[in-house]
């Protein structure tokens, strides 16, 4: 009889200290749960927001994996990131879904928490080639004003951490708090967007682009890459104004900047200076190489009419100035580079002018 209780004595201490263990273990999760929300919900922008999610998230969960989709049907999301100087492709586990792709192929049901074995004909677009291909997913949509805005996917290589049959209240709940600060912080780089905006035309100010070449000054500066800039004038803009009044002005000047930035790469920057004046800074980009994509939106504006809501045509050119940081400008400080490379363009845009306009000329 006493072996019996010894026996059993030793028993219910183990257990004992097991659930003891337990619920520390379940303390700590909910303490990094406790920190990760308030440092997610302190986000203000946008890359200290998907910092949290990738880092902190994951390893307050315990994790091995964690995508971040959103819906960005007009590419909007991605434009202002790359306006903000934030560079997507650092982010592979940030994932982008364009709604004419089909979202109902991405997850069924798409508005409930779907939990279970990684499918790869349901999930293959949430966890794609290049992040870690789990065992078993928590599909959580991410939904404002009954709005469907994107999904967190939560991805474990434990067969058995996400299953059909688990309760998924608390994984909604999480799902709530990355819904409203994916949505806040979205909000406030669209507000930063728009005071780095040219209100008419939809490029970028010239805030923006004296700031953005103060940044690629200096990164020319210390590692010696090529900038390169244009300056872009339309050729007897006045008479537009003066023919088809200040609204046939605005249509011509928006047709313009949508063909320069045509030409132009995502890594490019273009802003309209005022008035009829844009500027184009190509980065990494040779001084020849600068000159092609030029000539490629001189011809673009002077080979194609501008039609007019009025129904009215319009035969537009544009005189462009192109210039190049040398390696002799690189050694100046960073003030002075940017200085000297918008002149020497302005210089190049007044020789295309002088020389009869709808020209491209460059300075060495």
């Amino acid at each position: 009889m006493p072996n019996k209780l010894v026996t059993e004595n030793s028993q219910l201490r183990t257990q004992l200290k097991l659930l003891l263990e337990q619920a520390h273990r379940n303390q700590q999760i909910m303490q990094r749960y406790q920190e990760f929300d308030l440092k997610f919900i302190g986000a203000n922008t946008f890359q200290e927001l998907i910092d949290s999610v990738f880092d902190t998230l994951t390893e307050a969960s315990e994790l091995d994996v964690i995508t971040l989709s959103l819906i960005d049907p007009d590419s909007e999301i991605r434009r202002i990131l790359t306006d903000l100087r934030i560079d997507v492709s650092n982010y592979p586990n940030l994932l982008f879904v364009d709604q004419k792709d089909g979202i109902d192929e991405i997850t069924h049901p798409a508005r409930k928490p779907s939990l279970g074995p990684y499918n790869t004909m349901h999930h293959r677009r949430l966890f794609p080639d290049v992040v870690l291909k789990p065992s078993s997913v928590a599909i959580l949509p991410l939904i404002r004003r009954n709005q469907l805005i994107g999904w967190l996917s939560l991805g474990s290589l434990d067969p058995l951490r996400f299953t059909s049959n688990m309760a998924s209240d608390f994984l909604q709940h999480r799902a709530s708090i990355v819904a409203i600060c994916v949505e806040n912080v979205i909000n406030n780089e669209r507000l930063q967007h728009i005071g780095l905006t040219d209100p008419l035309t939809g490029v970028n100010n010239r805030r923006y682009v004296e700031r953005r070449l103060l940044e690629e000054a200096g990164r020319t500066r210390r590692h010696g890459y090529a900038l390169s800039a244009m300056y872009i004038d339309l050729d007897h803009f006045k008479r537009v104004n003066d023919n088809f009044g200040h609204q046939g002005g605005d249509e011509v000047l928006c047709e313009i900047a949508a063909r320069i930035k045509a030409e132009l790469r995502l890594s490019d920057a273009l802003g309209r200076f005022g008035g009829e004046e844009f500027v184009v800074l190509l980065i990494d980009a040779s001084l020849d190489a600068a000159i092609a994509v030029a000539e490629r939106i001189r011809a673009s504006v002077s080979n194609q009419p501008i039609a007019l809501t009025t129904g009215e045509k319009i035969n537009s050119t544009v005189s462009i100035g192109v210039a190049s940081v040398d390696a002799t400008a690189r050694q100046s400080e960073v003030a002075a580079i940017a200085q000297q490379l918008l002149a020497k363009a302005d210089q190049a845009l007044y020789q295309a002018k002088e020389s009869g306009r709808n020209k491209v000329m460059h300075t060495n």
